[in-house]
């Protein structure tokens, strides 16, 4: 189940930045909101699903509150999916 989170975490992190890097400027600079509501939806399911697996994998690998937390926390931070994938899922 690590493995399939990794993937997961990757995928959310990569969305996170295609909205915030891509898809907003399209849509504030260039009036092309298309790409917020598909990415959006993309990013919202992979962050909804990052978020449960990391709930299951709390209890299933009895990680502690603060390693819990910090996971959590980086899928709403900009590259922090990636920085959890270096220091805590290996």
């Amino acid at each position: 189940m690590l493995k399939f989170f990794k993937v997961v975490a990757l995928l959310e992190g990569t969305s996170l930045l295609l909205l915030l890097l891509f898809a907003m400027p399209m849509k504030y600079i260039f009036q092309i909101p298309i790409f917020v509501q598909m990415i959006g939806m993309a990013h919202g399911v992979l962050f909804i699903a990052y978020i449960i697996m990391a709930v299951m994998l709390k209890i299933e690998c009895n990680w502690t509150f603060k390693k819990f937390g910090i996971i959590s926390v980086a899928s709403v931070v900009p590259f922090g999916t990636f920085y959890v994938d270096k220091k805590y899922l290996n």
